[in-house]
């Protein structure tokens, strides 16, 4: 790459001097482990997205696994689920012994198609784990339909999601207040908002939320705060096999800050997505993603579909070797060997627009840093990379 042409990363994490002082408060108060920050998170979270309950864990992938303990996943039973998601999605099925059973995605949102989800159903299927992937929200409106028909519980890998919104009885609602019975949320680096790494779980349900709290520390039945601020001695006791899931106060502190700054966060990622779409929208055979009416996205990730002629693995060179980063499709889990492999999982359809869609779609940069000549930049490379091809398909 040469050194004249800027770089422009996949993301980038929006932190500041809020953050780093609220790290330095919380390092200088002497708690630094699950405690005060950790609760008054916990509360703003729930408040910010609309939910009675939130309980902080250590990331996405724990959060998975308590909720799908608390709905009853467990040996021997199915969870139907997309291929088509981070491979921590299906590692968590398989943490509770259970089977995930993979359906394909709808074309253009990469979420779990509705109406695969009927034939899926089977008489060991416990729960439906679906993804709103790359922070698009799936058709919850049909996949609850479906669940309460059957009587099935809902898990929202919300993952990406996090200032995601849909219509739901006609009116707006955030992701996390309770739709699902249980939703799921990440603050990894690539996420909207970050701790570093770490989670979240939403709910409705006193009895989820008092499972969530008892697993993630051992299964406790004291919380070091009750402990600590009793005037009494307390002894605890370990009343099931629980986890150590927690999340830090040096984590909690920098996500109250991150959550403060959510709603300018997504309005920006909003805007850059609206200049992908004004610069691409008359590539020839490139597919944009589409957001549904019903849905608002923070666009975690921007998705684009490339053209059947043109190699993915060319694409992201031609741009890399401009100074542009890129990632590749999501990865489908089916492929992978500890999913390939007998008692790895079960198709419950045909994937076959998960597959093209690991293998032909592209994520592009984005970033609240990105300006309008970035997303420029960024587009013209792409144009460039298939006006080569063209070039050379003509010759």
């Amino acid at each position: 790459m040469s050194p004249s042409l800027r770089n422009i990363p996949i993301a980038v994490p929006v932190l500041g001097e809020a953050e780093v002082e609220a790290a330095a408060r919380v390092i200088r108060s002497g708690w630094v482990t699950q405690g005060p920050e950790v609760a008054a998170f916990e509360q703003e979270f729930a408040e910010k997205v609309g939910a009675p309950y939130a309980c902080a864990v250590s990331n996405c992938t724990t959060a998975l696994h308590l909720a799908l303990l608390a709905v009853g996943v467990g040996p021997g039973d199915e969870v139907i689920t997309v291929s088509h998601s981070f491979i921590a999605t299906a590692n968590a099925i398989r943490h509770c012994g259970a089977t995930p059973v993979f359906v394909d995605i709808e074309p253009n949102v990469y979420n779990i198609d509705p109406l695969l989800i009927e034939n899926a159903i089977g008489p060991r299927t416990r729960a439906i784990l679906c993804v709103h992937q790359l922070g698009m929200p799936c058709d919850m409106a049909s996949i609850m339909e479906i669940a309460r028909s059957r009587g099935l519980p809902v898990i929202e890998d919300a993952a990406c999601a996090v200032g995601s919104g849909i219509v739901w009885q006609g009116r707006h609602s955030c992701i996390g207040a309770p739709i699902g019975d249980i939703v799921c949320f990440s603050f990894h680096p690539r996420k909207v908002i970050t701790t570093g790494d770490g989670g979240m779980l939403t709910t409705s349900s006193a009895e989820y939320d008092q499972k969530f709290r008892l697993w993630r520390q051992h299964g406790m039945s004291v919380s070091d705060r009750e402990r600590h601020s009793s005037s009494s001695v307390i002894f605890e006791s370990y009343t099931s096999v629980g986890f150590n899931y927690r999340m830090t106060d040096i984590q909690a502190a920098i996500g109250r800050e991150q959550l403060r700054r959510l709603d300018d966060i997504v309005a920006k990622r909003r805007q850059i997505a609206g200049l992908y779409k004004l610069h691409l929208k008359d590539l020839p055979d490139l597919q944009l993603p589409l957001e549904p009416s019903w849905a608002r996205s923070n666009w975690q990730s921007f998705c684009v579909l490339l053209p059947r002629w043109l190699d993915q693995r060319y694409a992201m060179q031609y741009l890399l070797d401009q100074g542009i980063s890129t990632r590749r499709g999501v990865m489908n889990a089916h492929r992978e060997p500890a999913y390939a492999a007998p008692g790895g999982g079960r198709i419950g359809s045909r994937l076959s627009r998960s597959e093209y869609a690991q293998d032909h779609a592209i994520m592009l940069p984005l970033s609240v840093q990105m300006e309008e000549d970035d997303v420029a930049v960024v587009a013209g490379a792409l144009k460039g990379a298939m006006a080569s091809v063209r070039t050379v398909e003509l010759a």
